[in-house]
């Protein structure tokens, strides 16, 4: 019974706490992708750790490009 008080306490209590989420970044606008480009001359990072790459020495993208979805199954199989 008292771990059920202390598990309610503590979810109030980060409830509480919680920092409301702020959306920063823009949205996405369709046919507008910022995708790093190949430079032969650009050096390759050598990283240890966890370390955030930003403009980095992109070989392959992929598909990019934008399909409208026309209807939608539901899950239906």
């Amino acid at each position: 019974m008292w771990q059920l008080v202390i598990w309610i306490g503590l979810q109030i209590v980060s409830a509480l706490l919680a920092r409301p989420a702020s959306n920063t970044s823009p949205a996405p606008v369709p046919g507008e992708v910022q995708a790093t480009t190949v430079d032969a001359a650009s050096p390759v990072p050598v990283l240890f750790g966890t370390r955030l790459l930003e403009g980095a020495n992109c070989v392959w993208y992929g598909d990019i490009g934008t399909t409208p979805i026309r209807s939608c199954s539901g899950g239906k199989k």
